[in-house]
């Protein structure tokens, strides 16, 4: 068994480490709990893993919230909250973020072309920075499982449209598997793994195990 040579991140089609960057917009209880489009336990757990995952590739994480500095909104879910200390938040009064300076400079900071963009709700917070990423000629990744709209439709609908406007939808899971890529890259392996079993599915964890087992023989 051999593999191909790990591909220049500025050349990969596909998300890689070194191409890519996670946005995370309003994960704030206020905002969870208007949620009706997925469970939302389902929903922490799945940004929650997302988060882990950012955080075991290295990549740049952007963390935005909405009137917390004035006092009419929460801060961020410590569930997430505690996964990404460390990463400084950017508060905004706009819904749209890619209305706020701080925010957009933050995100061409990280020099990243491909944004894997999470944000709640979908048909307001997440489809207007999508929107307007996309015209500045950036590539967005919604990742689908891990945000949320005030009903299954206005989710739909949200969606259908940012697809319609070039977006690539994904799920955590992929963007898990899509960074990891290669079992024979080992150094992120045991994290690689540990996500799948704090959040995926039984199913997923066993056959893990014994795919690294077999690689150990």
């Amino acid at each position: 068994m051999k593999s191909t040579p790990v591909r220049k991140p500025e050349n990969d089609i596909m998300l890689a480490p070194g191409n890519a960057a996670l946005i995370l917009i309003d994960y704030q209880p206020p905002q969870v709990s208007t949620v009706e489009s997925i469970d939302r336990r389902t929903l922490i757990s799945n940004v929650v893993a997302l988060s882990k995952t950012a955080k075991l590739f290295d990549l740049p994480i952007i963390l935005s919230t909405v009137n917390v500095s004035n006092g009419v909104n929460e801060d961020t879910i410590p569930e997430l909250a505690n996964v990404l200390k460390g990463v400084k938040s950017i508060d905004r009064t706009s819904i749209n973020s890619w209305e706020d300076q701080e925010f957009v400079a933050a995100v061409k900071a990280t020099g990243r072309k491909k944004l894997i963009m999470c944000a709640l709700w979908t048909e307001a917070c997440l489809l207007f920075p999508a929107l307007d990423a996309l015209s500045e000629g950036y590539e967005v990744y919604p990742v689908t499982d891990a945000v949320g709209g005030t009903s299954p439709e206005s989710n739909r609908a949200a969606l259908e449209r940012m697809v319609h406007a070039g977006v690539k939808p994904t799920t955590w899971i992929s963007v898990h598997c899509e960074l990891q890529r290669d079992w024979a890259r080992a150094q992120t392996v045991p994290g690689f793994v540990q996500a799948v079993v704090e959040h995926g599915r039984p199913g997923w964890f066993l056959n893990l195990v014994e795919q690294r087992q077999r690689m150990k023989k």
